[in-house]
């Protein structure tokens, strides 16, 4: 499995911001599409952001107006930008890339807290 390397997480306070990166293989990263996911403690993975083909942008409910999903070409990493978070955020945070006729790609995580 190709590796996705995660960074950027860590500990915030409620109200605060963090930004997720996620560096992938040129060989896969500019054909696919890219997700992020998250999975809080006891709950299912969860859906968070993606940028579909025609670079369209898609939001869960929850986090749409706080976070910012963006992708880098040049440098084959895609970002989460976390503004004005929530303890309700806090989970583990997952990458993802799709790119046709391929099986998915998936970070090895990384957490995210955020307390009150």
């Amino acid at each position: 499995q190709v590796p996705l390397v995660e960074s950027g997480g860590g500990l915030a306070q409620a109200g605060g911001s963090l930004r997720l990166s996620c560096a992938a293989p040129g060989s896969i990263f500019s054909d696919s599409t890219v997700h992020w996911y998250r999975e809080a403690p006891r709950k299912q993975r969860e859906w968070v952001a993606s940028i579909n083909r025609g670079d369209s942008i898609e939001y869960l409910g929850t986090v749409k107006g706080r976070f910012t999903i963006s992708r880098d070409n040049s440098k084959n990493t895609m970002y989460l930008q976390m503004n004005n978070l929530k303890p309700e955020d806090t989970a583990v945070y997952y990458c993802n890339l799709l790119k046709p006729w391929e099986s998915p790609y998936w970070g090895q995580g990384i957490q995210v807290t955020v307390s009150a």
